[in-house]
């Protein structure tokens, strides 16, 4: 094994159900203060400004999904190597792999920043955006777009943090952002009366902010991601390996959000209210998310270390309790929107404004049933990617695609508000039907490449001289 330090966790001994719970609950809470940055600028939108503004930022959700989502896609699979040489003692190719790292995240988020600089405006019009809040989702969207290189800078390094086994620092970071973010808002919008350009502003400010910290951090206290002299030269054939990695998480994010842009342009023909009602559900449903996916994400780590450390045994292991524990926090995440979404509606939401409220309950108690079968997706998804198998778990994404597609081209525009809720539901258990079946095949094959002499997928034993 690599030098474990304080600030590591080595995941691949003892207890695997006490090892995925403690690491998920610094990602729980740092995911959760994720989703702040959306949560205040939509409360803060929705009272000071109002609906029409709301509904305006909601409005670019999807695109920000496809974009942003993209980014975080990528900054998680070019880490995925990390957890692998750290499991497998490889400090060497550890730290060529994070200088590799540097040079991919600045070339992706160079090249995607000046393309989404053009392609903005062009994106909203084919998404049929109403004419009423068309100017204001364009300002907002297009500020959030111009701040993707401080979203790559600190996403790449609260994963890499995260593949060495510290969950606890990107967390800290992110809560000081957060308070940042959420000052910054009132500052703008209720302060200065800027408009939504304000809650843009904010949240790639306070992104940056948490970059910086987490670089500091790093250089102080992680001296196993420092590469040394040389080890900064960029290797083709290490950068190839993060791209078979990364640009498929990447690009699964990607294909998951082109269905829900499809989705979103069959939903602002529905008008203003309707996409101030999926707005705000869907915004009440990350947090809700949140214990779900932290699983999952926690799950990538987990089976990236072990992978390194050729336990495919505690893969195994790992895997049946993890998914018996997210099935169960799916059922209380049901229960929660069941009898609560009406009351967390109204931080967005005026009272006065009671269809849109009706909407929002009706949306979350539908979808709510579905829960455990969105469970199954970030657990069984983010364990194959840290197995190394990329292209398959954006596969995944491709029925998400096809359904969502479906549901939003044939239905939404004639049967309505009732055919959007379907379209994510039906996404979801069209996902796992790929995606379960493909993790036997992945865990059979991993297990037997264990036993033949060549490496593992995507992992390369050389102990460090």
């Amino acid at each position: 094994m690599a030098a474990v330090t304080a600030r590591t966790k080595d995941m691949t001994q003892g207890s695997p159900l006490k090892l995925i719970v403690f690491f998920s609950l610094p990602v729980l809470l740092g995911n959760l203060f994720q989703q702040l940055y959306n949560m205040a600028d939509g409360i803060i939108v929705g009272q000071f400004i109002g609906t029409d503004a709301f509904a305006a930022v909601g409005a670019t959700g999807s695109m920000s999904f496809l974009i942003i989502g993209f980014i975080l896609g990528c900054s998680s699979g070019f880490c995925i190597p990390v957890s692998q040489y750290f499991g497998a003692g490889n400090q060497r190719s550890l730290r060529r792999c994070v200088a590799n790292i540097v040079w991919l995240g600045i070339a992706i988020a160079a090249i995607v920043t000046t393309v989404m600089m053009f392609a903005t405006r062009r994106m909203l019009v084919l998404m049929d955006t109403p004419e009423n809040i068309f100017e204001d989702s364009f300002l907002y969207i297009y500020i959030i777009f111009a701040g993707i290189p401080a979203c790559m800078f600190y996403n790449v390094q609260a994963g890499l943090m995260r593949a060495v086994g510290d969950s606890r620092s990107p967390l800290y970071f992110l809560i000081i952002s957060c308070a940042i973010n959420v000052v910054l808002d009132i500052v703008f919008i209720a302060g200065l009366g800027t408009g939504v350009e304000g809650a843009a502003l904010a949240t790639v400010i306070a992104q940056a902010i948490s970059g910086v910290l987490c670089l500091i951090w790093i250089i102080k206290k992680f001296p196993l991601l420092h590469p040394h002299g040389a080890e900064w030269k960029p290797d083709v054939h290490e950068i190839l390996h993060l791209v078979g990695i990364g640009l498929p998480m990447g690009f699964q994010f990607s294909i998951t959000a082109i269905g829900a842009v499809i989705l979103q342009s069959a939903v602002n023909t529905l008008g203003s209210d309707i996409i101030a009602s999926i707005s705000a559900a869907s915004k009440i449903q990350n947090i809700v998310f949140a214990p779900m996916e932290t699983l999952g994400l926690t799950m990538a780590t987990y089976c990236g270390q072990n992978l390194g450390a050729g336990r495919i045994d505690r893969i195994r292991s790992g895997m049946r309790r993890c998914t018996a524990l997210s099935l169960l926090l799916s059922v209380i995440c049901c229960l929660f929107v069941t009898f609560c979404s009406g009351t967390v509606a109204l931080l967005y939401i005026k009272p006065e404004e009671t269809a849109i409220l009706a909407n929002i309950i009706h949306y979350l108690r539908v979808c709510g049933l579905f829960y455990p079968a969105l469970c199954l997706i970030f657990v069984f998804r983010n364990s194959i990617q840290g197995m190394g198998y990329g292209v398959p778990a954006m596969t995944a994404g491709l029925f998400e695609l096809i359904a969502r597609a479906v549901v939003a081209i044939g239905f939404v525009r004639t049967v309505g508000f009732n055919a959007a809720i379907l379209a994510n539901t039906l996404a979801w258990v069209a996902a796992d039907i790929f995606l379960i079946p493909m993790y036997i095949y992945v865990i059979h094959r991993v297990k037997h490449r264990q036993m033949q002499p060549e490496p593992q997928p995507n992992t390369t034993i050389t102990q460090e001289n």
